[in-house]
């Protein structure tokens, strides 16, 4: 692989598993509420 190939992976790699450490921090301090079942 050459080494822009290696870059745009990292990149990529840093981008999705940055959302998957937000998505968990997120839920983390804002809990889902369970709805009242009505």
């Amino acid at each position: 692989m050459s080494a822009s190939a290696i870059v745009m992976m990292i990149i990529a790699m840093a981008i999705v598993w940055g959302g998957l450490v937000a998505a968990i921090v997120w839920l983390r301090r804002h809990p889902d509420e369970p709805t009242p079942e009505a």
